[in-house]
């Protein structure tokens, strides 16, 4: 953190924001759910109107439509206001799947209906929501002058960016949701003192890093959180003690769920420059010994 203040600070932007149920519908083959995929576009007006009905809040901005076997996987996309609106979205979506039932033209073909089908990966690190969004999708960037980070943190920007592009080999051989370094460490503490729903951390850690050598030898640094999950209003949120630390944060009120998530995102740029650097280095092991808990 005091690296990017010597360095002008962090510029944070929210470039998405949606949050998901996912129901299935059944059927008796992939024929009919094609059919019912396409009775349900000619009618979104009324199934946005009936999804709506149950929230002031609550806005459906799309529906995702995802076919498979004989199954109908509709993925409803919604804003939430400074909610994080997960039980807001379930009643809507419970809504507006119900008014489709009764709707439905060929009810003969309907065979079963969940108000869930994993497709919204609540609570799950998932690629559909890497790529889709869930919560708020936001971008932390930066530019580190050569000689702060080089008096600061001991590491040329060439050997981070040297570093960054090795770590992103092992990144993809693992199979990871995150080609970062500890992206769960910043945004766990900042949910646990802000009254965020902790379960979370699980897909709001997916994070997309990127490093660059720029023409003047600096260190640009970003990364895209696509599935931060926050709130500002309802949950833990209310509670003194984390209220209270929202209101440091100049968090609470009618619209600051974005700036919220944008001070989150630059916690996470700082672990993250703090950690590569320390590898980078080879300070990682004896930092710890010198300054760890058992110490």
């Amino acid at each position: 953190m005091k690296l990017l203040n010597l360095s002008g600070g962090v510029t944070c932007t929210v470039i998405g924001d949606a949050m998901q149920r996912a129901p299935v519908f059944v059927f008796n083959n992939a024929r009919e759910a094609r059919e019912f995929r396409t009775w349900c576009e000619a009618h979104i007006d009324k199934i946005r109107e009936e999804a709506e009905s149950t929230s002031s809040v609550a806005k459906l901005q799309y529906i995702d439509y995802f076919l498979s076997n004989k199954f109908a996987y509709l993925r409803f996309n919604y804003s939430t206001g400074d909610a994080a609106g997960q039980n807001m979205v379930g009643r809507a979506t419970f809504a507006a799947c119900s008014w489709i039932l009764d709707n439905y033209d060929d009810k003969a073909s309907l065979r079963h209906f969940f108000l869930e089908s994993n497709l919204a990966t609540d609570k799950k690190a998932s690629q559909v929501n890497v790529m889709r969004t869930r919560g708020k999708r936001v971008v932390a960037e930066a530019t580190i002058p050569r000689d702060v980070l080089i008096q600061n943190m001991r590491v040329t920007p060439e050997n981070l960016t040297y570093h960054a592009g090795v770590a992103n080999v092992g990144a993809i051989l693992s199979g990871a949701n995150n080609n970062g370094l500890h992206s769960a460490n910043g945004i766990t503490a900042m949910f646990i003192a802000t009254g965020q729903d902790v379960a979370n951390v699980s897909e709001s850690s997916a994070g997309i890093i990127y490093a660059e050598l720029t023409p003047e030898k600096d260190l640009y640094i970003s990364i895209t959180i696509p599935s931060l999950i926050v709130a500002t209003h309802g949950g833990g949120t209310g509670l003194a003690t984390q209220r209270e630390c929202l209101q440091v944060l100049g968090c609470v009120g009618r619209g600051t769920v974005n700036k919220f998530a944008e001070i989150v995102a630059g916690v996470v740029l700082a672990g993250e420059l703090s950690l590569a650097a320390a590898i980078s280095s080879s300070d990682w092991v004896s930092s710890h010994e010198q300054y760890g808990r058992n110490r």
